[in-house]
């Protein structure tokens, strides 16, 4: 079982019971965005677990699931999917890193450069 496997086993659940997706957004207080991502197993628009977990058990408790049940279910599946390794989430950490850097630099030549030219220190490129 995936994500997305959990999440038809939600959506058959609800249309059992005759419920809309509106009908469990209005109950719940969840955004119909946010309840159509975890139908759908979509988890990367979804938020960070500890508010999924909590999204699930309101979720299964206005559908007539078991909250706890529900929660285990999803628990199997988040389990499965492999985490990044330390050294994959380092390797993008450098990454975003020296993009910002690079946009940083960039800024600031262009920023030293119009600061020369607009004090007369420096001819402009596009006087020309």
């Amino acid at each position: 079982m995936d994500h997305v496997d959990f999440g038809k086993y939600l959506s058959q659940q609800r249309d059992l019971r005759g419920m809309s997706l509106e009908d469990v957004a209005r109950e719940t207080k969840i955004p119909p965005t946010l309840i159509a991502a975890l139908e759908a197993g979509q988890v990367e628009r979804l938020p960070s677990r500890i508010f999924v977990v909590n999204y699930i058990k309101a979720y299964a408790q206005v559908i007539g699931l078991s909250p706890e049940e529900a929660v285990l279910r999803y628990e199997e599946v988040d389990r499965s999917v492999p985490s990044p390794s330390p050294a994959q989430l380092e390797k993008e950490r450098r990454k975003r890193a020296y993009v910002g850097l690079s946009v940083l630099l960039v800024a600031l030549a262009l920023g030293v450069y119009l600061f020369l030219v607009l004090s007369g220190k420096l001819p402009s490129l596009l006087a020309r």
